[in-house]
């Protein structure tokens, strides 16, 4: 029985799952809908690894992809776990290659066992793999983020994350929850972490965070650090070492922390505040008593070793300070990660661009220039959790109308006049009564010539009207 091509191709599909074990070929020949000894006679090795070519005017039937095969295999020995997705575009914008992926893709799956077979080398050996490193006592430690999601929702705070550090040597643990992952709040929990750990290890591992690095780069080149990373790692003395892109494997000492606090710190229980959930990190010394199932000591007493190798810490904190520029409301609020901010009136004006420092836990807001006495700071707040909050010292609205003066009235007694010489009622009445006589009294008309005369000027007009001369 010779197979259909089409069949065959669809039978080829099956070859590395029965190979590594994941299928039978029972369940093979099930999926397929062919019989089981046609499955195993071409799934074995009894028929030929390629498939049935069809003859026209006996010639061999030349492929599309076959114009292009020694440049494949080119490409695989170069690098044999190339993806099919990249020659396909390489073939298609270098050698104009008019053939469909799908073709380049039936190709790779007879020509990379072969082609690793020529280096000496087997890709399923390769596939999902990474080289295991270790370090001596202070030399690394490893930083991650985990989202927790909306644990204290509903007291208000939509989101909160849990920051890890782990020192690389003994597995020791730190962990703290916060409800921001901006730049802050990231070196702020470094610091908690050093004052944990009591020094600060000589390298520490992040992935591709925006709080470390500026901008991604292309496989290969150098990374461009935040100025911010810079400047802490540089006041803490320590290396900034970030992992290639997709490579998790790179911090798995960290990564497996985040999964273990889910499971013995936030699983089956409620909290009610950032503070409460902090105050669980108790499990620690449970966590530091126990053997740890890759270097098979006591994670506590390895521990030991790795602080006494750590770096001191400066006597100086360095505190980074996240900086944006806002313009100051008509109500004298600086809105910052919608929440609001007071300034004082008396300092601002309406629209006035103002500098905000923003720490962990306070936000400062600063003039752009500084004033008469070289100052800038306008006013400091502690820092709001949530969104949608109102930070307002009362003293910097001191001057501002408060709308006191403001009367209404329904009807019966009207209210008093004012005062204009604190005598009462009467007076104001009696000036009323003044103004009113002061209408009626009659007042003389005279010719201009009268006032002429009786000041020895010329007068202006030397001829008197009709009307003057009665």
């Amino acid at each position: 029985m010779v197979l259909d091509p089409h069949r065959w191709l669809e039978l080829r599909r099956f070859r590395g799952l029965y190979e590594s074990g994941a299928m039978s070929l029972r369940e093979i020949a099930k999926e397929t809908g062919l019989n089981r000894r046609t499955v195993t006679k071409y799934l074995s090795g009894e028929v030929p690894v390629a498939p049935p070519k069809r003859a026209a005017n006996g010639q061999p039937r030349q492929r599309v992809v076959d114009g292009v095969a020694p440049l494949i295999d080119a490409m695989l020995r170069a690098e044999i776990l190339l993806k099919g997705a990249v020659i396909h575009e390489r073939l298609v914008a270098e050698y104009g290659f008019t053939g469909t992926y799908q073709r380049v893709k039936i190709y790779l799956q007879e020509a990379r066992p072969r082609i690793a077979e020529e280096l000496g080398i087997s890709p399923g050996e390769l596939a999902g793999l990474h080289r295991r490193f270790e370090v001596v006592p202070g030399a690394q430690a490893q930083v991650d983020w985990g989202d927790e999601g909306k644990i204290l929702a509903h007291v208000g705070i939509p989101k909160v994350y849990s920051f890890h550090m782990t020192l690389s040597y003994s597995r020791d643990p730190f962990c703290c929850f916060t409800t921001s992952q901006d730049l802050g709040t990231f070196f702020e929990c470094h610091r908690q972490a050093f004052a944990h750990f009591g020094g600060v290890p000589m390298s520490i591992v992040y992935d591709r965070t925006k709080t470390v690095v500026r901008r991604h780069v292309a496989p290969g080149e150098a990374v461009p650090l935040h100025p911010e990373a810079v400047a802490f790692a540089g006041h803490y003395d320590f290396d900034v070492d970030v992992l290639a892109a997709y490579r998790p494997q790179g911090k798995g000492r960290v990564e497996r922390q985040v999964g273990i606090v889910r499971d013995h710190v936030l699983a089956g229980r409620a909290f009610s505040s950032i503070e409460e959930m902090n105050a669980a990190s108790a499990w620690v010394p449970l966590r530091r008593a126990k053997v740890h199932g890759t270097h098979g000591e006591v994670i506590g007493l390895r521990a030991v070793r790795d602080h006494m190798a750590l770096r001191p810490l400066p006597t100086t904190p360095y505190v980074v300070a996240q900086r944006h520029l806002r313009y100051v409301g008509k109500d004298c609020l600086v809105a910052f990660e919608a929440n609001l901010y007071s300034v004082p009136a008396r300092r601002v004006r309406p629209r006035q661009l103002v500098e905000i420092r923003a720490t962990k836990s306070q936000v400062t807001l600063h003039s752009t220039t500084p004033d008469h006495q070289g100052e800038t700071l306008l006013a400091a707040h502690p820092r709001a959790v949530g969104r949608g909050a109102r930070v307002v010292d009362d003293k910097h609205w001191d001057g501002l109308p408060t709308g006191a003066g403001r009367r209404v009235t329904a009807g019966g007694d009207l209210p008093a006049p004012r005062r204009s010489d604190g005598s009462g009622p009467e007076a104001g009445l009696m000036t009323l009564l003044n103004r009113v006589a002061a209408t009626q009294v009659e007042v003389g008309r005279r010719p201009l010539s009268v006032y002429d005369e009786l000041t020895g000027t010329r007068p202006f007009t030397t001829h008197r009207t009709p009307k003057e001369s009665s």
